[in-house]
């Protein structure tokens, strides 16, 4: 039997251009993008990016 993962962290993540990313937490922020403070669950981290960015969209 394989042990359950526990579930991923995100965090929400904006660029100097406005674009908004999610991020996972155990990783190190890239170079350019800094962390907006809202951290979740990816989908909750999702909503918070739709809510947020009126940028383009991708298609």
């Amino acid at each position: 039997m394989s042990e359950r993962q526990p579930p991923a962290t995100y965090t929400v993540v904006v660029n100097d251009a406005g674009q908004y990313s999610v991020w996972p937490v155990h990783r190190a922020v890239p170079g350019g993008w800094r962390e907006v403070g809202v951290r979740g669950d990816r989908d909750s981290c999702l909503d918070h990016v739709e809510k947020v960015w009126a940028g383009p969209r991708p298609a």
